[in-house]
């Protein structure tokens, strides 16, 4: 089971650049709205995609998705953990969570 990140260490993370956030909703959902530098990885992407968009398999990575219902964040990081990646976490609370807290999100 992936280890989970609470909202005000995912911040802080995010602040300092410590950590790779991925979007586990991905397409147009990302591009409306998602976390701050995330990069989007839904899940029928991961086996095509993770080595491009997060070469270093040593990186802190951060999963989310919509909300605790969604699965996307939970198969991303079990997809990425069986991939080789070491340091894969899950904000289970999503961008939903992160949106009601009055904190910024980005789009493209």
């Amino acid at each position: 089971m992936t280890t989970l990140i609470t909202r005000d260490e995912l911040k802080a993370a995010i602040d300092e650049g410590a950590v790779t956030v991925v979007d586990a909703l991905g397409g147009e959902y990302h591009a409306k709205q998602h976390l701050p530098g995330a990069v989007a990885l839904a899940p029928g992407e991961v086996d095509a995609r993770a080595a491009e968009v997060l070469p270093d398999r040593d990186a802190a990575i951060v999963t989310y998705c919509s909300n605790p219902a969604c699965p996307n964040s939970g198969q991303v990081a079990d997809r990425l953990t069986a991939l080789g990646y070491g340091n894969v976490r899950k904000y289970r609370e999503g961008i939903e969570d992160w949106v009601a807290a009055g904190l910024p999100t980005e789009s493209a």
